[in-house]
C-alpha cells in the first residue's frame, strides 16, 4: 500500500490590497508590472497571495494597460 505524501501546511498570504486600501489602477505600471511574471503571465492567487475579488481586478487591469500599450503582452 503507498502511503500519500505529507502535506506541508505554511501559511496563508493575506491579501495587499485588503491590508492597504489603495486603488488598482492601469495606469500605475510599476504596481501592475509586480503581478506578472517574467514571461509576461499573470501570477495567480496562489502566488500572489490576493483574495478573488482584487484578483480579479487586478488582471482587468493588467488586459486593459496591455490593450492600451502602456505594458507589453510579451516580455523578451
Amino acid at each position: 500500500m503507498i502511503k500519500p505524501k505529507p502535506r506541508i501546511v505554511g501559511f496563508k498570504k493575506s491579501c495587499v490590497f485588503c491590508k492597504k486600501e489603495f486603488d488598482i489602477n492601469y495606469k500605475n505600471i510599476d504596481l501592475v508590472s509586480r503581478y506578472v511574471s517574467s514571461k509576461g503571465k499573470v501570477l495567480s492567487r496562489r502566488i500572489s497571495g490576493n483574495c478573488a475579488k482584487h484578483q480579479r481586478k487586478l488582471a482587468k487591469e493588467i488586459k486593459i494597460a496591455r490593450f492600451l500599450s502602456i505594458f507589453p503582452y510579451v516580455v523578451k
